[in-house]
């Protein structure tokens, strides 16, 4: 956004505010050994995000977990029945769906920010995504997650990440790091 603005014409001090999610609820200690891998997503469920893109996904070994409510999850499951829908979700029983995947999918390709992948990554859970203006803002490639136009080849790519690395890595994405960024440019 700081490049966006500069480049259209604004000067001065233009500082990049981040944002950051609860790391008492958004960490690894909800994670717990399971037989079951899936991938999930978590989005209003609503066409303008891209989910049939998630739905439709065939990644051998991996079920599809999707969290969330909207106008297009009774579409979304009649055409697409193997994935579990597990509807809206808040607070640690979120963090248990994150904690619990093995990947986050973000499908999205028009999203601003999507604070869904800070929380993932609160969780040591790494991000898949396309490269698009959002997750260019919030995935470190290779550490957090990555981004490939083949979200497939960003999955698997992804599925190779050390959830520690991730864990640690999403730490600039803490509400204290936000308010030390807030704090230091008021200063």
């Amino acid at each position: 956004m700081v490049k966006e603005l500069k480049d259209h014409g604004f000067d001065g001090d233009i500082i990049s505010w981040t944002r950051g999610v609860d790391r008492e609820v958004f960490n690894s200690s909800h994670r717990i050994n399971t037989k079951s891998k899936y991938l999930v997503c978590v989005s209003r469920v609503s066409k303008e995000k891209n989910l049939d893109e998630f739905c439709s996904l065939k990644i051998p070994g991996y079920d599809l977990v999707m969290v969330g409510d909207g106008p297009y999850r009774e579409e979304l499951q009649r055409k697409y029945p193997k994935v579990k829908f597990v509807g809206f979700r808040t607070g640690e029983d979120l963090a248990r769906y994150y904690a619990n995947a093995e990947c986050f999918v973000f499908p999205s390709r028009w999203e601003t920010f999507g604070i869904v992948m800070i929380e993932a990554m609160g969780c040591g859970t790494p991000v898949a995504a396309y490269p698009t203006q959002g997750p260019i803002d919030v995935v470190e490639e290779g550490k957090t997650g990555c981004l490939n136009e083949n979200l497939v080849q960003a999955i698997h790519d992804a599925l190779k990440l050390d959830r520690s690395v991730v864990e640690k890595e999403s730490m600039y994405w803490s509400w204290e790091n936000c308010w030390q960024i807030f704090k230091k440019n008021l200063v």
